[in-house]
């Protein structure tokens, strides 16, 4: 978890901006996009469960690697 030292904005009483410092900001982007990574992964080995596979040593054989 990334610890966040966030400045509040208000306008009229009502909360309007939160005002982070900059490598904070930073870590939070790569964080969140660390994270549309990980769920598009889940998805596709979700879409990929029913594909055929084959032993790693098979395709290794196949592709002449060993």
């Amino acid at each position: 978890m990334i610890a966040l030292h966030q400045n509040i904005l208000e306008k009229d009483g009502k909360k309007q901006f939160a005002i982070l410092p900059y490598d904070e900001f930073v870590k939070l982007q790569k964080e969140l996009d660390d994270f549309e990574d990980l769920k598009a992964l889940r998805r596709a080995k979700q879409q990929e469960a029913d594909a055929p596979t084959i032993p790693l040593q098979e395709a290794a054989k196949a592709l002449e690697l060993k």
